[in-house]
């Protein structure tokens, strides 16, 4: 915009004024219209008790049979200062007495004849009509005798006096502070426009003569913000005086650079060996950044990873073109982690014609690709679910038929005794069949409401359905819950944490181990006033390392590999926050000396509102 100053002082001024003036004015508008607003609600009060007012004189006056007494009121309602005019008139509207002028001469007009039908017995009734003009009429009336109309107008110019006077108040306010802020603003600009002039000239200087040292350092001259700028200024002129001794500052920046990085860098010279890398890249291959620098790929990467980054360098060197996005895998670490990256080679060039290095951007997909693995195996496994339930469902019908006719058989076909026996064993088999589906109805059939559970039912469930397991590996179970406990909770979810819980022991434990599964009424070892059912699972499995407990909550972190998905824990965690339960975690292996084994603890309050409290505690791991 070529009307708008460019210098800042010039600026801040402009811009002051031309806030002050809109304010200011925005500020006017409102004021304006909450005065009039004011105004029209007080003269209709006003217009209202006069006209009732004078109504009510003009009726005394009839009543003694003074007439001229009417006339009279009339006359000093008329010289009200807020009063244009006052009228009475009879019931046809013609004009009897008026305030100002010559009643003979006066006619109502005909919006104020128009108003005559709408005046109530004794209300007063307001109206506006022409040009802004607000008139009250009240009825006169003897007795049930309609005598006539008292009129009264209020005077405009009295209401254009009270907000000519705000308004000249306001703006007389506003000149005056407009010019305060002027002159303020003035003095400040002046204050930040010199401290700018010099670093005006000192960047002249370092532009025009960036060898001469004779202008630096700058006067700072003040102690705020700009002086800052202007040492700091000194400072980097400084700084690019030492950056012209060498090139060891720009390496420093290259490396600051690749260690901020948030993907792995990394870059060779022609024999394929280390000349950079960045911090990302060294904590994905688990050595050192130092030790990095002079060697080659095939003694820091496996081999295989290394063959195929090692063809893509070269190509690139040799191409003088970006290559394809190669996925790379293997496993590292202790447990052995499964990784996989995703590796882009390009060209680094020094002149257009010429290239002196070749650089990768490493992107560790491992997460992603875990993820994906675990999502189609949680899929599976649904399916699988709606599968075996499906398939229960439908083995309810033959075992009723089969059940009916084991028991035809004992009570109608007069069997001996090994008949007989043989009778009792399939139908104690039948029965456990019969039991086995319901337990895998209870699984996948969930109920959406909380209810008070039996517990002794709920863990017993989880221990049949796993009872083939326990024989195939001889696992001792010993239970440990009273048959009458309960607790309020979603039955569904706590039998599906438990049953992550004892699977995972099953999973863990070798043949001839030992499982215990307890359940009892506790307290909060957080806060020992809220009580609820404490849960435990111990087994003498191989147990954990302390990094794999440190993870075991994380979703899609498995140590079983093709068989885990990494969410059993994961979703019993977020089950317990759901519940506002906290659970506890001890496990040791064989290599500490003592026997090894695994011990979850849970807590869930006996929360009858539980549905209410939207806010779980965080849960605890130890």
């Amino acid at each position: 915009m070529r009307w708008w100053p460019r210098t800042i002082r010039w600026q801040m001024l402009a811009g002051l004024l031309l806030l002050e003036t809109l304010s200011i004015g925005l500020f006017l508008g409102i004021l304006i219209h909450q005065q009039n607003a004011e105004i029209y609600l007080r003269a209709q009060t006003r217009l209202n008790y006069e006209a009732s007012s004078m109504a009510l004189q003009a009726r005394e006056a009839l009543l003694q049979s003074r007439p001229g007494w009417v006339g009279l009121s009339v006359k000093m309602m008329g010289e009200a200062p807020t009063v244009a005019n006052a009228k009475v008139t009879d019931p046809a509207g013609n004009v009897l007495f008026t305030g100002r002028g010559d009643s003979d001469q006066s006619t109502l007009d005909p919006v104020e004849l128009a108003q005559i039908p709408l005046v109530a017995h004794q209300d007063p009734h307001f109206f506006a009509f022409g040009n802004k003009r607000w008139e009250s009429v009240s009825a006169i009336y003897t007795g049930r005798d309609l005598r006539g109309y008292a009129w009264v107008e209020y005077h405009r110019n009295w209401a254009r006096e009270q907000v000519d006077s705000i308004v000249h108040d306001t703006i007389l306010f506003g000149i005056i502070w407009v010019l305060a802020s002027a002159i303020l603003v003035l003095l400040m600009a002046r204050a930040i426009s010199r401290p700018l002039a010099i670093l005006h000239r000192g960047t002249r200087a370092l532009m025009t003569e960036p060898d001469n040292s004779t202008h630096f350092p700058l006067p700072t001259g003040v102690q705020n913000e700009f002086g800052d700028l202007i040492l700091a200024f000194n400072r980097m002129v400084a700084s690019i005086a030492e950056q012209r001794a060498g090139l060891n500052d720009t390496l420093s920046l290259l490396d600051s650079m690749l260690a901020n990085a948030p993907i792995g860098l990394a870059f060779f010279d022609r024999s394929c060996r280390f000349t950079r890398v960045n911090q990302v890249f060294a904590e994905l291959t688990g050595i050192p950044l130092s030790r990095h620098l002079g060697r080659t790929l095939k003694e820091v990467l496996p081999q295989h990873a290394a063959r195929q980054i090692e063809n893509a360098v070269l190509r690139v060197l040799a191409e003088q073109e970006p290559s394809g996005t190669i996925e790379l895998s293997g496993q590292q670490g202790k447990p052995a982690r499964q990784w996989t990256w995703l590796v882009t080679a390009y060209p680094v060039r020094t002149t257009p014609q010429q290239i002196r290095w070749a650089g990768i951007i490493v992107l560790d997909a491992t997460d992603r690709k875990r993820s994906e693995d675990a999502l189609r195996k949680a899929e599976k496994l649904a399916v699988t679910g709606r599968l075996a339930a499906s398939i229960a469902h439908e083995i309810n019908n033959p075992l009723e038929a089969i059940t009916n006719i084991l028991f035809l058989l004992r009570n109608y076909c007069q069997l001996q005794d090994p008949a007989l026996n043989y009778v009792g064993m399939a139908e104690y088999e039948v029965r456990r069949i019969a039991e086995i589906t319901q337990q895998t109805l209870r699984f996948y059939r969930q109920p959406t409401l909380p209810g008070r559970a039996n517990l002794s039912e709920l863990l017993g469930s989880v221990l049949s359905l796993y009872q083939g397991r326990f024989n195939s590996l001889n696992l001792k179970v010993e239970r440990g819950f009273d048959p009458d406990l309960d607790l309020f909770c979603f039955a569904g979810e706590i039998r599906q944490v438990v049953a992550n819980l004892v699977g995972n022991s099953i999973d863990a434990s070798s043949p001839g181990g030992r499982l215990i599964v307890r359940a009892r009424r506790s307290h909060n070892w957080r806060n020992p006033a809220q009580t609820g059912v404490r849960f435990t699972t111990a087994d003498t499995g191989s147990g954990m390392e302390p990094e794999i407990r440190k993870r075991v909550f994380e979703a899609f972190f498995t140590t079983k590999e093709s068989t885990g998905t990494g969410l059993g824990l994961w979703i019993s965690s977020e089950i317990l926050e759901k519940h506002h339960g906290i659970v506890h975690l001890h496990s040791r292996t064989a290599a500490s000396g003592k026997p090894s084994g695994t011990v979850f603890q849970f807590f869930i309050p006996d929360d009858p509102d539980l549905l209410v409290h939207a806010d779980p505690p965080p849960t605890a791991q130890a």
